[in-house]
């Protein structure tokens, strides 16, 4: 569903990534390990379409994101791609109903059906009693799992974590490491996940291992 090939990326003198290739399936949940400077969010990053290689290729659902720009990009990560990252970026002057609801209404779905997909999933993450709630009203957990319903909203191909629980305490953290799972079963979802945190790298299928902009394990 997800495949890479030959993916180089400089950044002046300093190449940070040397030519990696990927490949993930339907229903995947794939951790990328490694130290600091590996280039794993580099690739993520470029995985993601929010960045470009120097060279290489990407395909995901049978498309060549790295041909895509402008608009046509755009329209597209909005439509495959679900991200969680470190830091949720929930928009503080909305509720948690509507920063879920955002990349559905920048995609052109109804307004009333967005609504309930958000309600639905938002039950699901037990937020019910929290919809109407903004950023500052809930606690960091609660937080990520409003970032988790907005990365779900447009039915994505995959979601893209990066270390989505570097932010979090131990129990959120195992939390979110369960709810990834619940999604998975309930959803067929596929996770591409960057993380420091060995609990949830040992829950995925695959743990890929990068060192100095190289794939060397599997």
């Amino acid at each position: 569903m997800l495949s890479a090939t030959g993916i180089v990326k400089k950044y002046g003198n300093l190449q940070v990534l040397k030519g990696v290739d990927i490949q993930i399936q339907k229903g995947e949940i794939v951790s990328i390990v490694g130290s600091s400077g590996a280039g794993k969010s580099t690739l993520l990053h470029i995985l993601g379409t929010l960045d470009k290689p120097d060279n290489g290729q990407v395909m995901l659902n049978g498309q060549r994101t790295d041909q895509l720009a402008g608009k046509a990009l755009a329209k597209f990560r909005n439509k495959h791609i679900g991200f969680v990252f470190q830091f949720h970026h929930l928009l503080p002057e909305f509720t948690a109903l509507e920063n879920v609801c955002i990349p559905g209404w920048v995609a052109g779905s109804k307004r009333k059906q967005t609504e309930e997909k958000a309600k639905e999933l938002l039950g699901i993450l037990g937020l019910s009693e929290r919809m109407t709630n903004k950023p500052s009203q809930l606690s960091g957990g609660e937080q990520q799992r409003v970032a988790v319903a907005r990365a779900l909203i447009n039915n994505p191909n995959i979601i893209m974590a990066d270390e989505p629980t570097g932010n979090l305490d131990s129990n959120n953290a195992r939390e979110l490491h369960q709810l990834f799972l619940e999604l998975r079963t309930r959803y067929q979802q596929t996770f591409l996940i960057v993380t420091h945190n060995e609990d949830l790298a040992k829950l995925s299928d695959r743990i890929l291992q990068m060192k100095d902009g190289l794939m060397i394990d599997n």
